[in-house]
């Protein structure tokens, strides 16, 4: 009798699994909830209201966004949640307030936080952020700092697919906290003299890729945070922008480090640089290891291969002192282009703590049509095939 019971249990909790595996997803359209496609009505409750039901329900959800234009204020999407499956499919355009004082002091403008299996599938993302990049030109630090387009923070199982981000007030992406997150299909779109909005920012976080995306910002392209691991970029092109840059680091006497990072299959056009390491010029635990930069094309890139461990904004709290960041085994491999200035590969690393096994394999940069140079400074490592400029490791 007790063996039937077992398995009647057993048979039970089966059912209820392959039945949670093949629910039904409920769609909650914003437009039935009162949110208005005019870009001007505020909408912000009906998108918390559909969040509200997808997230307290056992079943999978989607977040239906119809066409038109929805107006949003800073909104936060808040887990946990009753089931790990919500989708916000979005065929229309948000819109942030065109008055950037708004949300100029949130932190971001659509933040989703402790959330684990959310998709966000499509749409655009508009931030508005001319305005307050304007009043940064003219006014500086009087301005509000701005808020980033979209945030994730404390989450993890993220797919980001499809979606644009246009004209963010500050970082149009990022990645705080986060396990197993892929963006793939991302268009990134800012001017390229915009301050401070970075493409996708990624900080603390482990399993996270980013795929076959088209990166257009006034700052950094992809910008990598201390505490980042096993992260994943390819096919990504940038330009205008920073690059692709691994800091700064260091900014913190005691800081995460960063490691098995791999960038592959990356094109640079017109940017201030390209593959990028910097770190703050002052003592730190931090420490950048395991980098594999492969198959990368420059047009016209300023800095094409620069590792920066002298970095010193506004000479505040550093000048006189050095990196204590540790920077070891990264891998340069078929980048090849032209370089916007003669030095094309530069390694200006700590004096306390040199970079090591950095590797060159079949680099080659040119400078007006001739060999570019390069420059070293307490860098140790190797080169193989052909490496042009004339490695100075």
């Amino acid at each position: 009798m007790a063996n039937r019971r077992s398995l009647l249990s057993l048979s039970l909790i089966f059912v209820f699994m392959i039945n949670s595996a093949i629910a039904t997803p409920v769609t909650y359209n914003v437009a039935s909830l009162g949110a208005k496609a005019d870009g001007k009505t505020d909408s912000t409750k009906a998108f918390l209201s559909a969040w509200a039901k997808a997230c307290a329900s056992m079943n999978p959800g989607v977040i239906y966004v119809p066409a038109g234009t929805f107006f949003l204020r800073d909104v936060v999407f808040s887990g946990p949640c009753k089931n790990n499956a919500i989708t916000f499919h979005i065929a229309g355009t948000l819109v942030a307030p065109s008055d950037y004082r708004v949300i100029g002091n949130a932190a971001n403008w659509i933040f989703f936080h402790h959330v684990n299996g959310v998709t966000i599938s499509g749409g655009i993302l508009d931030g508005q952020g001319t305005a307050l990049w304007a009043c940064k030109a003219s006014h500086g630090e009087s301005c509000p700092s701005g808020a980033t387009t979209l945030g994730f923070s404390d989450s993890n199982n993220i797919v980001v697919s499809g979606l644009a981000s246009l004209n963010s007030q500050m970082f149009h992406i990022v990645i705080n906290d986060c396990q197993n997150v892929q963006m793939q299909g991302v268009r990134v779109s800012a001017s390229g003299n915009s301050p401070n909005t970075d493409g996708i920012h990624v900080q603390m976080s482990s399993g996270v890729t980013i795929l076959n995306s088209k990166i257009a910002t006034g700052d950094d392209c992809v910008s990598i945070g201390s505490g980042t691991s096993n992260l994943w970029i390819e096919g990504v092109a940038c330009g205008p922008g920073h690059g692709i840059s691994i800091g700064s680091l260091g900014k913190e006497q005691e800081e995460a480090g960063v490691q098995n990072v791999t960038v592959k299959t990356v094109t640079f056009t017109g940017t201030q640089n390209g593959l990028r390491i910097k770190s703050w010029g002052r003592p730190s635990t931090g420490f950048a290891r395991n980098i594999l930069f492969q198959h990368a094309t420059m047009v016209n890139v300023e800095n094409p291969i620069i590792i920066d461990q002298h970095y010193c904004p506004d000479n505040k709290g550093c000048p006189g002192q050095v990196s204590g960041v540790q920077i070891s085994d990264v891998t340069y491999e078929d980048i090849h282009g032209t370089s916007a200035t003669e030095v094309a590969v530069k390694f200006d690393c700590s004096p306390k703590h040199p970079c090591s096994e950095i590797k060159l394999e079949d680099v080659k940069l040119t400078y007006k049509n001739q060999a570019a140079e390069s420059s070293c400074s307490h860098a140790d490592g190797t080169t193989e095939g052909v490496v042009q400029p004339t490695s100075c490791l």
